[in-house]
């Protein structure tokens, strides 16, 4: 197998892998909040304030490590 095939083979790799990783964590997350809403409503703000930001950093995630294995390919 050639070099560069292996390469795409472990991008494609890490790409499915840390979607998945990241779907879990939203539904996670998200199902949390969902919980802590209904226990104590009065705290819906600050609740889904701390929420948006977990999605974001968990989305953030994914995006890095796609970039490093588009930077890792141009190495080969």
């Amino acid at each position: 197998m050639e070099v560069q095939a292996a390469a795409a083979l472990g991008m494609a790799f890490v790409a499915g892998i840390s979607a998945i990783g990241a779907a879990i964590g939203d539904g996670m997350a998200c199902g949390k909040a969902i919980e802590a809403v209904a226990r104590q409503p009065e705290a819906r703000g600050n609740i889904m304030t701390l929420m948006f930001i977990s999605v974001g950093l968990i989305e953030s995630l994914p995006i890095i490590g796609i970039v490093i294995a588009f930077i890792l390919m141009g190495q080969l």
